[in-house]
């Protein structure tokens, strides 16, 4: 009896698994987004593969390479960095190991995905870059995720920390920020719930947001944002529920130092005894280089494990132990409810991000979600520094539990919000969170930045409409206490008289209402005293810029204006531009405000934004038990082919900071589609 069940059982999983292309449509509104609809899971997901080659297929190709641990074949030693990586902390080791832990359905998720982009490359091999990226198997992709995950969760910062002798703190990953709103009736005019998914990322790249629309028979329905490589939605929104990230920063990894032996190299004491590493060799292919480079590795009982002049270092990382992070944000795509939504943030496999939740019941939710150990409360140990790696007393093998995380869950002032700050400072302060009930070993944030204390300054008492809750998000100004590394306090109170050539521009910034808008000469100003001052004091600790290092500062803005405009009298859109292809466009926002930009020096003394405000979605859900109203903007368009006619057709609604309708509806978006296909 037991072995028919068993084939019944098998026969069913296949039948899953089965892909029949003509099953699959693919529907591309007027902006080129992807619509992907099919009977199964598994069919959307090779939908999406799909789809998302077709405007992204060169970047797809990065993934399937980090996968295969052959970056270094197509991007030479930069690449083959990441290759060593993935073998120094054992990722596709772990993947080997903890396949079988990984659901059914879901495995068959990402067969349906990975056939999509095997069955893409096969139809048009001219355009594979790479040739060692195809084919690639299920495991390479779960390589690939984990590998991806573990660089948001501090790797890439941690290592290169290590490598260079500066091991005294460790460092959290640094990326470019979020915002997430989140209200209930209690707070907005209407009576519904209101969410704002804002993620900002880097505008092209591996993790910049690409928008998709995936709907299934089997229950999935989910419009919102993923990466390259992504075959699911990481934030967005379904018929009932929605959520938003943004990155926080509590303490993701330990660093340890290993005692060694003097007589023996490759041994370190742990709880009184020595012990030996494991020794092994990673063997790595680069670009231009006919030989195998093969470099060797070492693993402690902490992980992985690099000696360096400094000493011998280990490095253990939750995010690289667990392999179910996908699976997690399969499981939140599909929740109808609250109840189930948490359900799978309890699997706590997904390592990082603040989730943002609202939906159709009224109910709103944040936590500050993490894997996060359950390390040692002893005082003497400093979980933020460097911590002795020889003893048991701090090597941590459990993690806590999604109710141990800081979170709320309807406060009665009926809004929530992150900006990348403090989870103890998430809505009004009569009912935020004490950080002294939480463990100090987590590292939570404990601070205000500046686009949190100006939504401070923004919400108020008084019940908000929706438009007024979508200017919250656009908003373009500092706050009045600035929050910077640097206190710029010197400059503000210089006095222009007494440096004559420097008045215009003296004045002009402390005139300055601290709008970042394209047209301001303050902001102008301002921008280029940022980056300067990022530059110069780079490595110092926070401080207040003294009278003699603003007027340097000051001198450098003039400078720099007379050399590259010939003119001081600058808006910041002159200076900082947003490009696309050949075109380019005057530029708002710099770091740190609600609407921000990050830019790069580009040409001719310009700066070129490299990132900043993204993939902005915002959902309303009526209580009427209708769809959500969903709006949404890119921050160029769906593909990244310029001679597509979706290249850049986001961008102006994106520069004035308007939206674009978006639906879960699939008749409507059939009804109004501008091509509707199947994949082959």
């Amino acid at each position: 009896m037991r072995k028919i069940l068993f084939i019944l059982l098998l026969a069913a999983l296949q039948s899953k698994a089965q892909i029949n292309p003509a099953n699959i449509t693919i529907a591309r509104d007027s902006f080129g987004i992807p619509h992907v609809f099919a009977p199964t899971d598994t069919e959307v997901a090779y939908g999406i593969a799909w789809a998302h080659a077709e405007d992204d297929f060169e970047t797809l190709q990065l993934v399937v390479l980090s996968g295969k641990g052959k970056l270094g074949t197509g991007l030479g030693k930069k690449g083959a960095e990441g290759d060593y990586v993935i073998k120094l902390l054992r990722i596709r080791q772990t993947v080997e190991e903890q396949w079988n832990t990984l659901s059914p359905d879901f495995v068959a998720l990402i067969k349906g995905y990975v056939a999509g982009l095997n069955a893409y490359a096969k139809k048009y091999p001219g355009k594979v870059k790479y040739k060692k990226a195809f084919p690639f198997t299920e495991k390479d992709y779960m390589t690939a995720v984990v590998f991806s995950i573990s660089l948001f969760c501090g790797v890439d910062d941690a290592l290169p920390q290590i490598l260079g002798g500066k091991v005294a703190t460790i460092p959290g990953f640094n990326p470019q920020g979020s915002n997430a709103f989140a209200m209930n009736s209690v707070k907005t005019t209407t009576g519904e719930s209101f969410l704002a998914i804002n993620a900002h990322q880097p505008n092209t790249g591996p993790v910049a947001f690409y928008e998709a629309h995936l709907q299934s028979e089997q229950g999935w329905n989910m419009l919102g944002g993923l990466f390259p490589g992504g075959c699911l939605i990481f934030h967005g929104t379904n018929e009932n529920l929605g959520w938003a990230h943004t990155v926080n920063y509590q303490d993701k990894l330990d660093i340890y130092q290993l005692e060694m032996n003097p007589a023996n190299k490759n041994q370190y004491k742990f709880d009184g005894q020595w012990t030996d590493l494991e020794v092994n060799k990673a063997r790595l292919k680069v670009k231009g280089i006919p030989v195998t480079i093969s470099k060797k590795i070492y693993w402690s009982k902490y992980g992985a494990t690099l000696k360096t002049g400094k000493g011998v270092f280990s490095l253990r990382v939750p995010a690289t132990m667990d392999i179910k992070a996908l699976e997690q944000w399969y499981r939140m795509n599909k929740a109808k409810n609250f109840t189930e939504f948490y359900k799978a943030l309890s699997m706590t496999s997904l390592p990082m991000f603040n989730i943002m939740y609202a939906d159709r019941y009224d109910t709103i939710f944040y936590v500050s979600n993490g894997k996060m150990p359950k390390r040692n409360p002893d005082p003497k140990y400093n979980w933020k520094s460097t911590l002795p790696g020889n003893t048991s007393a701090t090597l941590w093998t459990e993690f806590k539990s999604i109710k141990e995380l800081p979170q709320y869950i309807n406060p009665p002032s009926g809004y929530l919000f992150n900006t990348n700050h403090s989870p103890f400072l998430a809505t009004d302060k009569a009912y935020n969170l004490d950080k002294n009930k939480f463990d100090r070993t987590d590292g939570w944030e404990t601070y205000h930045n500046n686009r949190s204390q100006r939504v401070t300054e923004l919400i108020n008492s008084e019940k908000t409409d929706y438009t007024t809750f979508k200017r919250v998000k656009f908003d373009q100004q500092l706050p009045k206490e600035l929050k910077y590394t640097y206190s710029i306090d010197s400059m503000l109170n210089l006095n222009a008289a007494d440096f004559p050539q420097l008045k215009d521009v003296i004045t002009t910034f402390q005139a300055w209402d601290r709008k970042s808008i394209a047209s301001s000469r303050g902001a102008a100003v301002f921008l280029l005293t940022y980056y300067y001052l990022a530059d110069r004091l780079k490595g110092v600790p926070s401080r207040k810029i003294t009278k003699a290092e603003a007027a340097e500062t000051y001198q450098y803005v003039y400078d720099y204006m007379l050399k590259y405009f010939g003119k001081t009298d600058l808006a910041l859109g002159d200076i900082q531009k947003l490009v696309r292809g050949d075109e380019e466009r005057p530029a708002w926002g710099f770091p740190d405000v609600l609407a921000p930009s990050f830019s790069e020096p580009y040409k001719n003394g310009m700066r070129k934004v490299t990132g900043g405000d993204a993939y902005i979605c915002f959902v309303r859900y009526p209580r009427d038990g209708g769809l959500p109203k969903i709006e949404s903007v890119n921050t160029f368009g769906a593909s990244m082919n310029p001679s597509s006619p979706h290249f850049k057709d986001q961008w102006g609604l994106f520069q004035a900071q308007q939206t674009k309708p978006m639906t879960l509806d699939k008749n409507e978006v059939l009804k109004k589609a501008k091509a509707v296909y199947h994949p082959q």
